[in-house]
């Protein structure tokens, strides 16, 4: 329903009160001098001025609205079904389903000095991941805004106020609960270590890579240095990210956004295919030779991601550019990353769900592997050590899949605390990790070599 027309359809003496299935409406022709205005709602009523039983809405009009008897006041309280709500275009979810419109015929009111105060009755429990956000629906972006409006609620509290500078239809969003300054500081300063201490790990995975002949050859220790090379690059265009979306040079930001977003389909494409190489040796394992298996999978591996790239390049240049993690504190959290919130739900999120999916089914199947392998005693090795080699050995495949980034996956996008914590932790030191299954699994190789070679020789 749209106010404005009402307005001009309906010709008001002085007040009108209507009541239908998930909607009521109240029109008021002021007498005299404005000296403000209180509307209360309920579930089916409206009125003025009076104390309305389990009223759910109240609505303070300012003195400033000075409306006269040409100027007629519209309140208005919509309710949606559930299963209408995913056509409003928004992102969030609109607490009640409710959403409360207020105009005033022949005005058009904005940037009021005395707000509009706007009180609903909170009667659905909000947990901690999530707090109220006082919006107006902007018909131009056809979302939710909240400028011009300042949320007053506290944890805890059984109403929420909306204070506004302007009329048009208001509503509470459920966003996520922002961090405090004190964690945000802490959980910066856990992603900047860990990225750092992956990186030298990395960098030290690939020169030992390059270094030692044998480990060059072999197939499995090829894909995962191709892994570490996609992390080192996401590295190396995430650490320095906030600095360059600080400063004003948009090229140089279009160009950290482009190969942050690259890097980061690098590695969930390389992550991908040690899935399909723990297939290959644990499901297949008999004739599984590919005719030039690596420069195939570097195709996969590394063309994938520069041709998804490349379309939302060819098709929109401007979905790369300063990103602000937090709306509330823009100067302090932004990103070069991708700004188009489609692009980034198809080409990030989309794209690691099929890849957690397909490594998921892969981690199942070398569990079942590892848990077989226990049936077949091996001769001089104990329970313990069979323990903790296959413990390392599920940790280290878990961390070549990349599993933990599945934490974000979980949580539908909105994480505790003590989940992003873990999140911070486990996903910025990966390099660490895979530069430490990447040694033990030389030195597990050369040992495997040399009791081959001192068995050839007492024979």
């Amino acid at each position: 329903m749209d106010l404005e027309d009402l307005l001009e359809e309906v010709d008001v003496d002085d007040n009108v009160n209507m009541a239908y299935p998930h909607l009521v409406f109240h029109l008021q022709k002021p007498n005299g001098v404005f000296n403000g205005m209180t509307i209360q709602a309920s579930e089916n009523e409206a009125s003025p001025n009076s104390n309305i039983p389990n009223a759910i809405v109240n609505v303070q009009l300012p003195k400033e609205l000075d409306a006269g008897p040409d100027n007629t006041i519209a309140f208005c309280r919509l309710t949606w079904p559930e299963t209408n709500m995913a056509t409003s275009g928004a992102s969030n979810q609109l607490y009640n389903n409710t959403m409360v419109g207020l105009n005033v015929r022949h005005k058009n009111i904005s940037g009021l000095r005395e707000r509009v105060n706007i009180t609903m009755i909170l009667n659905i429990g909000i947990n901690e991941t999530r707090v109220p956000s006082c919006v107006f629906y902007d018909v131009t972006t056809n979302d939710y805004n909240s400028s011009g409006c300042l949320t007053l609620w506290e944890r805890g509290q059984d109403n929420i106020t909306c204070s506004c500078d302007h009329l048009t239809y208001f509503g509470v969003l459920m966003v996520s609960a922002p961090l405090s300054d004190k964690d945000q500081e802490i959980l910066t300063y856990i992603s900047w270590i860990g990225c750092t201490l992956s990186l030298i790990a990395l960098v030290v995975t690939v020169l030992i890579f390059i270094t030692n002949r044998k480990i060059r050859e072999d197939v499995s220790m090829k894909i995962h240095v191709n892994l570490a090379v996609a992390l080192i690059l996401l590295n190396i265009h995430f650490l320095p990210s906030h600095t360059v979306a600080a400063q004003s040079s948009t090229g140089l930001c279009l160009y950290m956004a482009l190969f942050l977003h690259y890097s980061l389909l690098a590695t969930f494409s390389w992550m991908a295919l040690e899935g399909f190489h723990i297939y290959l040796l644990i499901v297949k394992v008999f004739n599984i030779y590919i005719k030039k298996y690596m420069l195939k999978l570097a195709l996969v591996g590394w063309g994938i991601p520069a041709i998804i790239v490349s379309l939302v390049v060819i098709i929109d240049r401007d979905a790369y550019g300063r990103f602000t993690l937090d709306k509330s504190n823009p100067n302090n959290t932004a990103i070069c990353y991708i700004t188009n919130k489609i692009v980034k739900v198809v080409t990030t999120m989309g794209v690691f769900g099929l890849v957690f999916i397909f490594n998921m089914i892969m981690f199942g199947l070398t569990v079942r592997r590892v848990v077989s392998l226990h049936h077949s005693k091996e001769c001089g090795t104990s329970d313990f050590d069979r323990a903790k080699r296959d413990i390392f050995t599920l940790l280290g495949v878990t961390t070549l899949l990349g599993l933990p980034w599945g934490l974000i996956l979980f949580s539908f996008g909105n994480l505790t605390v003590p989940g992003l914590y873990l999140f911070c932790i486990l996903n910025s030191l990966q390099g660490v990790f895979i530069f430490l299954w990447f040694v033990m699994s030389s030195r597990k190789k050369r040992k495997s070599a040399t009791v081959s070679v001192t068995q050839n020789t007492n024979s």
